[in-house]
């Protein structure tokens, strides 16, 4: 099993402010699968994926990915592990605006002990004829490109996805999605993204509901549709 997770519970704030976001949070995705993470606005699904990420620290549980225990890992070791085992994709672009796509994707190429091939990245994602613009310069569906292959070229084991299709219209999302799809066939990338639209959750392998702080219900979905087909985005 690639991830592997256990009572694993998140809180914010003290006294009168205190929440408890994540109640005890229990699931596993195995290696090479597209895992949708379903919930409304509120119901810790992003807390969850940050934790997964290293970017927010875990109160108590387990969190396992490829063998290494990331709660209570020390800093220097969860800096190595983001670098090494994960890429990140947002809402938000995150794109320095002073760079061009190129330079936005060479950011995390350095950081990385094994790349993928520039060339054959920028190509795969359609941007060849715009690596010279800003990200001024072309539209959010792609800078969201962009944006995938900064995450993709440092080769990482997991791809964490935080609303990758919420600030794009309908076809960018879809070819976002396609994008995606196509990454976790090419180079067997574990995906997992979160989401509140459920039109998502049938190109997914596995779809995890999170409500309140608590799964919800896991489901398997033995013959995902593909992205080009997903209606309703």
């Amino acid at each position: 099993m690639y991830l592997e997770i256990n009572d694993l519970k998140k809180s914010y704030g003290e006294g009168s402010s205190h929440a408890q976001v994540l109640r005890g949070i229990n699931c596993r995705v195995e290696r090479g699968q597209i895992c949708v993470i379903l919930g409304p606005s509120g119901s810790g699904k992003s807390t969850l994926l940050n934790c997964v990420g290293g970017l927010e620290r875990a109160d108590g549980g387990s969190i396992r990915v490829d063998g290494a225990e990331l709660v209570g890992m020390k800093p220097e070791a969860l800096s190595e592990y983001r670098r090494e085992k994960l890429g990140f994709v947002f809402q938000f672009y995150n794109l320095v605006a002073n760079l061009t796509v190129r330079e936005n994707i060479q950011v995390c190429q350095y950081l990385s002990k094994n790349p993928l091939p520039m060339d054959d990245l920028i190509r795969a994602v359609g941007l060849w004829e715009h690596q010279k613009k800003y990200p001024s310069q072309i539209s959010g569906g792609q800078q969201q490109r962009c944006a995938i292959a900064r995450a993709l070229v440092k080769n990482p084991g997991m791809l964490l996805c935080d609303e990758p299709t919420g600030a794009l219209d309908s076809a960018s999302s879809r070819d976002i999605l396609t994008l995606l799809e196509r990454v976790n066939r090419e180079y067997g990338t574990t995906i997992l993204l979160v989401t509140h639209n459920n039109a998502i959750c049938k190109m997914a392998h596995r779809v995890i509901t999170v409500r309140d702080g608590r799964i919800a219900r896991e489901t398997e979905n033995a013959a995902p549709v593909s992205a080009s087909e997903i209606e309703d985005l």
